[in-house]
């Protein structure tokens, strides 16, 4: 079954991530530069937890660690704990990620690729996770180097040509002729080079 990508912003968020093995390590790791409040409940704690800036619980699992959570990764490979950390979270309306048990997820993990202002999100619903791996490299190799300095660029001049250009379609023109521009040239334009971009189009 294919699944919708949903991009949410999850900075300043609180996620808990139960279970403290090397998936869980991961999870975190790939969660930490979209910038949440990562909570971590586990009675013990693989090689690394401790260099991350997230916050540790060495303990098991209870019911009130939900509270205030926004979303939740159950990664204890305990098929009780798993169920009870799934039925509650259902119950709840929090979703939840259980690990290699894609019947006890509400989300699940897309392969993750990030570059500069760019993040995509790979996945073949479960079907081949090695597959999604595979284009996420593939990916990653293309938005690498100049195109990763081609979205930063866009990124940034938008707001100026939201606040230059009144309607859709002089926005659109605006950052298609800008785009053409970086594409085609050896170096990226300044701001100069930029200005006299934006002056030729008509809205």
């Amino acid at each position: 079954m294919a699944y919708f990508p949903f991009f949410s912003d999850v900075s300043g968020k609180l996620c808990l991530i139960v279970g403290g093995g090397k998936v869980a390590l991961r999870k975190a790791e790939k969660l930490l530069p979209f910038q949440p409040k990562i909570r971590v409940v586990s009675p013990e704690f693989c090689k690394g937890f401790e260099q991350l800036p997230v916050e540790l619980i060495r303990r098991d699992f209870r019911d009130s660690d939900l509270e205030g959570a926004f979303m939740v990764i159950s990664a204890t490979g305990n098929e009780t704990v798993s169920r009870q950390i799934f039925r509650l979270c259902s119950n709840r309306r929090i979703p939840v990620n259980t690990v290699d048990d894609k019947e006890k997820c509400s989300f699940i993990f897309p392969a993750l690729v990030q570059a500069g202002c760019v993040t995509a999100g790979i996945s073949t619903g479960g079907a081949s996770p090695v597959f999604a791996r595979y284009l996420a490299e593939k990916s990653r190799e293309i938005l690498s180097g100049r195109l990763a300095d081609i979205g930063m660029l866009l990124a940034e001049q938008r707001p100026r040509i939201l606040e230059r250009f009144s309607t859709e379609a002089g926005r659109r023109l605006a950052m298609e002729a800008l785009l053409d521009r970086c594409l085609s040239g050896e170096e990226l334009p300044d701001l100069r080079q930029i200005e006299a971009i934006l002056e030729e189009v008509e809205e």
